[in-house]
């Protein structure tokens, strides 16, 4: 389980196909803290560290991963977002991230907000799965690539977020252009919630 709250940009420094899997080798600052079997959120999406040495460490990412993720895509020297699991003890100070990725947005849109930016995001609407609670709700929360964010302006198929300085500089925000690909994790009280629902229109409560 993850909140969210990106504790560093890993570097990738290694990407090695075995069959249907990939291998992603990796550095960030606390690579020599990390343990084996240990789990940790890259763009959002919960990877068990296989392998550690040289202040690097190697993930791997199964076929179903990859073609619901974004990486895929990754090559080396692409940052991406990382997360440590959050200690029971711990402030849950974005939300609950199970690092289990629902689909993945293009970027559609950067506009200038005084300092910070606002981000638009466009993918596949699904009525049938938006009833399953696979939908952004104004002022709810999703997951970006791992970042725990607040919704403005949705619609089918699109949301908004408004990115601080900050978080631009502590995340692959900073370098994300318009065109490229996410990873996104609707909010999984929202999808419990529109089970229920579902469960009760079906016996008639």
């Amino acid at each position: 389980m993850f909140s969210g709250i990106i504790e560093d940009t890993a570097v990738v420094t290694a990407v090695e196909t075995d069959r249907g899997n990939v291998n992603l080798t990796l550095w960030c600052a606390f690579a020599d803290e990390l343990s084996i079997d240990q789990s940790v959120s890259h763009n959002g999406v919960c990877l068990t560290v296989v392998s550690l040495g040289g202040g690097r460490y190697t993930v791997t990412a199964m076929r179903e991963t990859l073609e619901r993720s974004n990486l895929g895509l990754l090559k080396p020297g692409d940052k991406v977002n990382v997360e440590r699991s959050m200690p029971m003890n711990g402030r849950l100070d974005g939300h609950i991230v199970q690092g289990h990725v629902d689909t993945t947005a293009r970027c559609t849109g950067i506009e200038d907000a005084d300092g910070s930016k606002y981000f638009t995001f466009s993918y596949d609407y699904d009525a049938g799965m938006a009833r399953c609670g696979y939908l952004t709700v104004d002022k709810g929360s999703v997951a970006v690539n791992g970042v725990s964010l607040t919704v403005c302006r949705p619609t089918a198929g699109t949301f908004t977020v408004a990115i601080i300085p900050y978080t631009l500089e502590h995340t692959n925000f900073g370098t994300m252009r318009v065109g490229d690909t996410v990873n996104i994790e609707f909010d999984i009280i929202g999808k419990y919630v529109a089970r229920l629902a579902s469960l009760e229109t079906a016996v008639g409560l």
